[in-house]
C-alpha cells in the first residue's frame, strides 16, 4: 500500500513519465526490490495506481448514491463524486483528472490506458442507468443524453484541471440539472 500511495501521489503531481522508480521507492521508504516483488514493471504499477483511483472514485460515488432518492439524484451523484474526487487531489495541487492525465502519457494498448477506458465507460454506464430510469421506454434518447452528460462532465473536469479549481465542475452540475428539466 505504501508503494501504491507514493506512486499515485507522484504520478499525479509530476506525471507518469517524469516519475522514476527510484523516486517512488524513496517516497514510499521501501527498497526497489520491494517494488519488483509486488509489480513486474512500472507499467503494471501504473495500471494498479489507476485502478486504485477508479476504486476510490467508485466509493465516493456509492456514498453519494446512498443518499440519492431519485434517478435524477443518481445522475447528480456521479457529478458530485467527480467534485469530491477533485477535492481529494487539491492537497497536492489540482491538475484535473489523474486518469486522463496518465492515459495521455501512455502508449496505445498500455494496460493503464485500458484501466482508464474502463473507468470512463463505467461512468457513462452509471449515467445511462440513471437516465434510463428517467426515460423509460426511450432507450435511444436515454443513451444519447447519458453520452451528452458524460461529455459535459469530462469537459468540465478537463477545464477544472487547467484552471486549478472546481468551478467548472459546479457549472457542469447546474447544466446537468438543466438538461434533465422536463424529463
Amino acid at each position: 500500500m505504501l508503494l501504491l500511495n507514493a506512486a499515485a501521489r507522484l504520478f499525479y503531481a509530476q506525471g507518469v513519465g517524469a516519475t522514476g522508480i527510484d523516486t517512488i521507492t524513496s517516497e514510499a521508504g521501501v527498497a526497489k526490490k520491494s517494488l519488483y516483488n509486488n509489480f513486474a514493471s512500472k507499467a503494471e504499477l501504473v495500471a494498479a495506481c489507476l485502478d486504485a483511483r477508479h476504486q476510490e472514485w467508485l466509493e465516493l460515488y456509492r456514498r453519494r448514491l446512498d443518499s440519492a432518492r431519485t434517478p435524477r439524484e443518481g445522475v447528480l451523484a456521479v457529478f458530485d463524486a467527480y467534485t469530491d474526487h477533485a477535492h481529494l487531489a487539491y492537497q497536492d495541487g489540482f491538475r484535473g483528472c489523474g486518469l486522463l492525465n496518465a492515459a495521455a502519457e501512455l502508449p496505445a494498448g498500455a494496460p493503464g490506458r485500458q484501466v482508464v477506458r474502463r473507468h470512463k465507460e463505467e461512468v457513462e454506464e452509471l449515467l445511462a442507468g440513471h437516465v434510463a430510469e428517467l426515460l423509460p421506454g426511450k432507450e435511444e434518447r436515454a443513451a444519447r443524453l447519458a453520452r451528452h452528460l458524460a461529455f459535459l462532465l469530462e469537459g468540465a473536469m478537463a477545464r477544472a484541471g487547467l484552471e486549478g479549481n472546481d468551478e467548472r465542475l459546479k457549472d457542469s452540475r447546474v447544466m446537468a440539472v438543466q438538461l434533465m428539466e422536463g424529463l
